[in-house]
């Protein structure tokens, strides 16, 4: 990374650090994948319960895999993957918030600490608003927008469409590459959630990532 750069990253996260911890999230700054992955963690005790939202940033940096294989052996990994029917995603998903951390990213963030999140079924945006005991958010700061309405244009017009080929959903998004506004059944726009303070503090952990992961 260009020295600039990195200068340029580390200064706009501790400005947002800043934001977000007047909204009682806990935050912090890595510059690498790799030091996020150690982050997470370092946040989670051995022996602790853990799931996640899909999230293609937890796969980037690794902390999927992880928890899949060899993390196995240190923590209890509630699998969303494992779930093939209704039935059993239901199940995993009740599992879920009931979980010591729940892992995920954010779609966006506001330059005034606001986490801007929109989801399909509604498991991610529920368990970040109540449930699991702790939340860690992993996301980097190519996901800074300047405002509310900036965010929702950037999750539907950049986030949503390479999410929706992803999940191979048969969206307009998935078709053209932007936003329909559609109501179709495989609709992932169905839940929109601003996220702008924590009522518990410290339950929400924010790890933003200099290096450019996710959507």
């Amino acid at each position: 990374m260009i020295d600039e750069v990195r200068r340029s990253r580390a200064i706009l996260a501790k400005q947002l650090i800043h934001k977000m911890e007047a909204r009682q999230f806990e935050a912090c700054y890595c510059e690498t994948g790799q030091e996020a992955f150690d982050k997470v963690c370092s946040l989670m005790e051995e022996g602790a319960s853990v799931t996640c939202g899909g999230s293609t940033t937890l796969k980037q940096i690794g902390i999927i895999p992880y928890l899949q294989g060899e993390g196995a052996e240190k923590y209890h990994y509630v699998d969303r993957g494992l779930a093939k029917t209704a039935q059993e995603k239901r199940e995993v998903f009740s599992k879920a918030a009931l979980c010591d951390y729940y892992l995920m990213s954010s779609n966006a963030i506001t330059l005034d600490g606001e986490l801007v999140n929109v989801d399909g079924v509604g498991n991610r945006v529920a368990a970040l608003c109540f449930g699991p005991a702790n939340v860690i958010l992993v996301a980097s700061l190519n996901k800074v927008t300047k405002d509310v309405k900036s965010a929702m244009d950037r999750v539907r017009n950049m986030a949503a469409p390479p999410n929706a080929l992803r999940l191979n959903c048969d969206t307009p998004c998935a078709a053209t590459g932007s936003c329909g506004n559609c109501l179709k059944p495989d609709c992932i726009c169905a839940d929109l959630l601003v996220t702008r303070f924590s009522r518990t503090p410290g339950r929400i952990k924010v790890i933003l990532v200099g290096e450019e992961l996710g959507y």
